[in-house]
């Protein structure tokens, strides 16, 4: 599958990013993100590089992630512990039954 470009606008400046067919609109909802990110990041810094507005707004972005995945292994960890109990129970009663019919 080939990649074809589409463009983008970040803090005044257009580029020309190359994108899977089919994902242009995760892209643009992506780059539409990044952009309130870094508006807002210079608005409150207004001494800062365009370099070190990106840098904010990465570690910002990645602090995020981590957050969303910490809470994702918090789920799925609760869900391991429910399902075991579930088949616990499952298991204790099929063994109730049958030693009742025995």
């Amino acid at each position: 599958m080939s990649s074809h470009a589409i463009e983008i606008s970040l803090l005044g400046r257009t580029y020309s990013i190359a994108c899977p067919p089919g994902q242009e609109r995760a892209l643009q909802h992506v780059a539409q993100k990044l952009e309130v990110q870094l508006s807002s990041l210079k608005t409150r810094t207004n001494n800062l590089s365009r370099e070190e507005i990106a840098i904010m707004a990465a570690l910002n972005i990645g602090y995020e992630l981590l957050e969303e995945q910490q809470k994702n292994q918090d789920y799925n960890k609760q869900m391991d512990e429910k399902i075991g109990l579930l088949q616990a129970t499952l298991e204790n009663a099929l063994v109730e039954r049958s030693t009742k019919e025995d």
